[in-house]
């Protein structure tokens, strides 16, 4: 192993505690202290930030940091002083106070990290003041920013090649965990003179479990998954400002402890929900996508989608929020007919050009295919970002075999038969109503109970035909006649109805899978004992303590593996302490002597 590698493995356990690198690490790492342009994708939790940081601090000298999110640079700017790393942070929200004690930092060269945004690095003379500080490496995180492939494209980001030859071109380190191969080619030409080495470690997060349901009754659905959940740390991503809102407030009215997220917010009342959710144990956060980007916390337990994403990038991206500990996480992800529609409507309606409506239009109905799957979602989640599938036993089709699929022709036909002959202006539930025999009152009003196609399908249950529309729907064979949910047949559907095409439908999975992949109760039980987790809150308590006082987020104290890693270990010194994974002598010097009364000390109070 090169001497600088040996060195940067020395800072990782004197500075931030840990033994070793975690898979992946170690290779990027190397080729950055060679000096060489790197692009670097892993996946979220994979301790990409470490990449940059361990070499600023082996190599001395200033290492530039773009990062989107100011709520983002200032989380990490107290995690590195947390561990004694001097970092400082350039923002429009900074104080004069707080720019003037950063700049006399950079200044006397004890500041090896700096924090900006690309908006601000692209202000007039910023580049040129960072040179003269002696700029020794880029690193550009959420590089995915930079491109047009990508789901996050911001143009600001095209600017950071230009303005890297104003910190005197030194070497580049571009950081994502969502790229597919033509958005890493993007990368490569938007961020480098020439090709970077280029490290692709795999998009798979094995601790993470994926579950999908059809909407049916959301709320309901949504209390279910949430029931074992009690005491655990969660995002609910929704798809508007109101969803959210109200979201969080009926969970609160339930008894959970809930905050809603979204850019509508004052700024201040975004910040007090953010910093809820990092510093108490147990919150959980309603939010639109505005909510994800700056979010550091590693002990997100559950991430759930009560409306579809609109793209797998996104999906991918949001649930990567979870588990960033590695240890045991939970997903759940609603979707519908109308969650469809309404990101086909978005499409359509944003301003841009035909090539890009195509491309947008092709990762929705990847996300369509994922939600109707048949067959592993791990491996078909993988598959998209080309790579192999694997043995997976951690999501809502395996373990118990996959969904099985028929031969759907007649199944269709019978469905967009009723859908023709009562108007084509009726939406799922009223089709559904008609094709089993119900008659309801808006059936017998329509005179829907006289037409052919009534009663011809009451060997199914409603909802296995809302089921069918819905896969239909998915297929392109319908669509929604206007924002009321109005079904239409499309030319594939009329195709259908004819005979000219084939159709598989997907047989609805079983509500007793589902039960498999629940995790246990309690936010640790699977990893702790009864009487190691009794001393497991007890150390929470305490660190939640020290997280308000100081005013951090809980994990900069201490993270919950490194609490389970001592609640098991139970050492009695500071030098059994220091053995523990993540105490570093910073924070064992801060920290130990408290944590270790409150192991032994069955009467300790927080703090």
């Amino acid at each position: 192993m090169p001497d600088s590698l040996h060195a940067a493995r020395s800072t990782l356990k004197t500075t931030f505690g840990y033994d070793d690198f975690r898979p992946g690490q170690a290779e990027v790492i190397e080729a950055v202290l060679r000096r060489e342009n790197v692009l670097a994708v892993m996946p979220t939790g994979s301790g990409k930030s470490m990449c940059y940081q361990l070499p600023a601090l082996v190599e001395g000298g200033l290492t530039v940091v773009v990062s989107p999110l100011i709520a983002l640079m200032r989380d990490q700017v107290k995690q590195m002083h947390a561990v004694g790393v001097g970092a400082v942070t350039l923002n429009s929200l900074n104080s004069d106070d707080e720019a003037t004690a950063a700049w006399r930092s950079l200044k006397r060269g004890d500041t090896h990290l700096v924090y900006v945004s690309p908006e601000r690095l692209a202000m007039d003379g910023m580049a040129a003041r960072l040179r003269e500080m002696g700029v020794t490496r880029l690193a550009i995180d959420e590089a995915h920013c930079v491109s047009q492939w990508g789901h996050d494209f911001r143009p600001d980001y095209r600017e950071i090649r230009r303005l890297a030859q104003s910190l005197g071109n030194p070497p580049v380190l571009a950081l994502t965990a969502t790229a597919d191969q033509n958005t890493r080619q993007d990368i490569s030409v938007q961020l480098f003179g020439a090709q970077p080495t280029v490290f692709v470690h795999g998009f798979d997060r094995p601790n993470i479990a994926l579950r999908f349901e059809a909407k049916d009754q959301p709320r309901r659905q949504i209390e279910a998954f949430l029931a074992p959940r009690k005491g655990q740390s969660g995002i609910i991503y929704c798809s508007s400002r109101k969803r959210a809102e109200a979201l969080a407030e009926w969970l609160a009215g339930k008894g959970s402890p809930a905050v809603s997220y979204h850019a509508g917010m004052e700024q201040q009342a975004r910040n007090l929900s953010q910093d809820r959710f990092q510093q108490e144990d147990g919150v959980i956060v309603c939010a639109t996508i505005a909510f994800g980007m700056g979010v550091n916390k590693p002990d997100v337990r559950f991430v759930i989608h009560a409306d579809m994403p609109g793209s797998i990038e996104s999906y991918y991206q949001e649930i990567g929020r979870a588990g960033r500990d590695g240890l045991p996480a939970a997903t759940l992800t609603l979707y519908g007919m109308d969650d469809m529609a309404l990101r086909r409507r978005q499409i359509d309606e944003k301003q841009m050009g035909d090539e890009r409506k195509r491309i947008e239009q092709r990762k929705l109905d990847a996300m369509v295919a994922l939600c109707e799957a048949s067959t592993c979602r791990r491996g078909a989640l993988l598959s998209y970002f080309g790579e192999s599938t694997v043995d997976c036993q951690g999501c809502d089709l395996c373990g118990a075999g996959s969904a099985s699929l028929y031969d759907g022709l007649i199944d269709a036909q019978k469905a967009l038969s009723a859908i023709i002959r009562t108007g084509q202006r009726f939406g799922a539930s009223h089709i559904a109503d008609v094709l089993t025999g119900r008659r309801t009152e808006v059936v017998a009003k329509q005179k829907h109970d006289e037409i052919k196609t009534f009663g011809v399908g009451r060997d199914k249950q409603p909802r296995t035909w809302m089921s069918i529309i819905r896969q239909l729907f998915a297929a392109g064979a319908l669509a929604h006649r206007d924002a009321f949910g109005g079904l239409v047949v499309t030319d594939k559907g009329e195709s259908l109805l004819r005979g000219q095409q084939n159709i598989r439908l997907r047989n609805e999975t079983p509500t007793e899978r589902l039960a498999r992949i629940r995790s246990p109760s309690g936010p640790y039980a699977s990893q702790l004992d009864p009487d190691h987790d009794v001393v497991f809150q007890r150390l929470r308590a305490l660190r939640a303590t020290i997280a308000r006082e100081e005013g951090v987020a809980a994990y900069m104290v201490f993270p919950d593996r490194t609490l389970i890693e001592m609640a098991r270990e139970r050492p009695t010194d500071l030098d059994g302490m220091a053995r523990i994974s993540g105490v570093g002598e910073r924070k064992l010097k801060s920290y130990g002597d408290v944590f270790l009364q409150a192991l032994w000390d069955e009467d300790s109070k927080a703090a």
